[in-house]
């Protein structure tokens, strides 16, 4: 009976020792895996719903608003995605700008708004609006431009073109390449 036990006892000691081995050789334990920084780069940080967003100068003007259904930021490469952006820009003598698009992109470090997709510029106070494709926009500097081709309306007149810049703090407006324009000829009463 004393030599029966001594054998459980020694299979038993075995089975553990086996045991113990493949725990310390299973290839599906736990791992230390190195983060890419990269790939973490690309994850957004936040998701918002009807977000408004304000960007101040270093004097404490505001600089730039925006509102969007959807806004998605990567802190990482401080890039903000939006879906129907609606931004008020302001010029050095906060005078109100709009501009709007199907889709917005806004690097928060430089302020470079990128607007695509039925993009508008509107400036109320002369009562005029541009309609481009894509518009690009320096925050520090209050200037957009759009390399594509655009429509500059204050009716009656309109005006299209290749190329475009607008200088918000100026209130200057150039047009280049292929400008063409119709203005309706002044009526006699």
């Amino acid at each position: 009976m004393l030599k029966r036990f001594k054998v459980r006892v020694w299979l038993g000691g075995l089975v553990i020792a086996l045991g113990a081995l493949l725990v310390w050789l299973d290839p599906g334990g736990p791992q230390s895996t190195a983060i890419d920084p990269e790939a973490q780069a690309q994850e957004p940080g936040h998701v918002l719903e009807n977000a408004e967003i304000t960007l101040f100068g270093d004097n404490g003007s505001v600089l730039q608003s925006l509102k969007t259904p959807r806004l998605i930021h990567t802190p990482q490469r401080s890039e903000t995605w939006t879906e129907e952006p609606e931004a008020i820009l302001y010029d050095s003598e906060n005078r109100q700008w709009l501009a709007s698009a199907d889709v917005g992109t806004l690097n928060t470090s430089t302020q470079a708004l990128l607007m695509s997709g039925s993009a508008r510029l509107i400036a109320p106070d002369e009562g005029w609006q541009l309609d481009t494709e894509l518009l690009h926009y320096d925050g520090l500097s209050q200037h957009a431009w759009s390399e594509t081709p655009v429509l500059l309306q204050q009716p009656p007149q309109q005006m299209s073109a290749t190329r475009m810049d607008v200088w918000l703090n100026d209130s200057q407006v150039r047009l280049t390449d292929n400008v063409r324009g119709t203005q309706p000829p002044a009526t006699q009463p």
